[in-house]
């Protein structure tokens, strides 16, 4: 049976040599409290999985339309724009930021480079006492002037320091600055149009609203609010690093209106999981989605490479390994060099095996587990079962088919 569309609404995709993959995700959400997401897998450029179950807020079902933000996600997503303007010669990795954007070179920052930024190595993660009033957090043109005249942490020298919540402003200004276009533009014509699906919102428009589930429950760690947990360790060194990249009331603040109404790129994309499974589908395939190309394959071969990039994390505590925007693949327990993705706060995110030509994504409303909201296992432990359902059908030389699931 040849493969469906995944874009037909209402209408799910389960490739029968995908099947452990659709069971183990449908069991995540028997329950109305376990929220809902959905899950979407691609395979050398075609769609062989698209699924969606659950409750996309007390009163309503998750659909084939339905949208959740994704929080650091959208890191990923706003990387591919930078790789896009790279491949065409409207940037270069090497160049100073300060080349593209002049006022960035304030405080001693006229030698990073944009691939410092993509590394998570410029410094610049703090945002707790970056502006005067708490609001200009949310403004991006306010929070990109203030970065530009910081002065970056000395600590940026010796290790990757994760740019929780500046990283996305700091990309989006650098392709604002080098294309003379705004970033939702970009979006549009870099990602969106090439990709076929308009699903990647940074800031959703009025009219699309309907479509978003509802965050919950609050974000932390044993009922201790994520911003403030680490307050009573400030003293130390790395761990005030870490403080100052969240500011207090932002994790409360993200579960209500405001993130669609802003452009965050760092934390507040908004995306189905089968916009993430494409543009990561791509990445995996040589830089081709079905009939339509997003990136060369010299460009997918680089991002591919994913090399270590220091031996630890000032801000997170831990070595993901970032390289060129992205962090390296958990596929079920193993860090691997053999994916790639970004995750999100609250177990949202997508990856990209391109040794194999797969990705996977999910999305989900329902933030972590019931220790800890931060994150949990789902993403790897589908990852893991994509990757042997792939690895299988490499063994076998078979190809799949598919089935129709038609839903109301």
């Amino acid at each position: 049976m040849p493969l469906a569309s995944s874009d037909s609404p209402g209408t799910m995709l389960i490739d029968d040599r995908f099947t452990l993959v659709a069971a183990k995700f449908f069991g995540l959400f028997r329950r109305k409290r376990q929220g809902g997401g959905g899950l979407a897998v691609y395979l050398h450029g075609a769609p062989v999985l698209d699924i969606w179950a659950g409750w996309a807020d007390s009163e309503r079902r998750w659909h084939a339309d339905t949208m959740a933000l994704s929080y650091s996600t959208g890191k990923g997503v706003a990387a591919t724009v930078i790789h896009r303007l790279a491949e065409r010669g409207v940037l270069d990795y090497d160049a100073p930021v300060a080349t593209y954007w002049p006022e960035f070179a304030a405080n001693g920052k006229e030698n990073i480079t944009i691939r410092d930024v993509l590394n998570h190595r410029a410094g610049l993660q703090r945002t707790r006492g970056l502006v005067d009033n708490p609001a200009d957090l949310l403004d991006h043109d306010a929070l990109a002037a203030a970065i530009a005249a910081s002065a970056p942490d000395p600590l940026r020298l010796r290790a990757t320091g994760y740019h929780g919540l500046t990283f996305g402003t700091i990309v989006a200004e650098i392709a604002q600055r080098a294309t003379g276009r705004p970033f939702p533009e970009l979006i549009r014509t870099e990602l969106a149009e090439p990709l076929g699906d308009n699903d990647f919102y940074f800031g959703v428009p009025q009219h699309q609203r309907h479509r978003l589930a509802q965050l919950s429950p609050r974000l932390g760690v044993a009922r201790v609010p994520f911003d403030r947990m680490i307050a009573p360790f400030a003293s130390m060194r790395a761990v005030h690093a870490a403080r100052g990249a969240v500011y207090d009331g932002w994790a409360d603040m993200t579960l209500g209106e405001q993130p669609y109404d802003t452009m965050m790129p760092g934390w507040n994309g908004v995306f189905t999981a089968r916009s993430l499974a494409k543009m990561y589908g791509a990445i995996a395939n040589d830089g081709m989605i079905g009939h339509r190309r997003l990136l060369r394959p010299e460009t997918t071969r680089l991002i591919a490479q994913m090399p270590p990039n220091g031996r630890f994390d000032y801000v997170l505590g831990a070595a993901p390994h970032f390289a060129l925007g992205y962090h390296r693949g958990i596929v079920g327990t193993k860090l691997t060099r053999q994916a790639l993705g970004h995750f999100g706060i609250g177990g949202s995110g997508g990856i990209a095996m391109p040794g194999l030509g797969v990705s996977v994504a999910f999305v989900t409303n329902h933030l972590g587990n019931h220790a800890m909201s931060l994150g949990d296992a789902r993403l790897p432990v589908l990852a893991m079962l994509a990757q042997r359902a792939a690895r299988g059908l490499e063994d076998t030389g078979e190809l799949p088919d598919s089935l129709d699931v038609a839903v109301g």
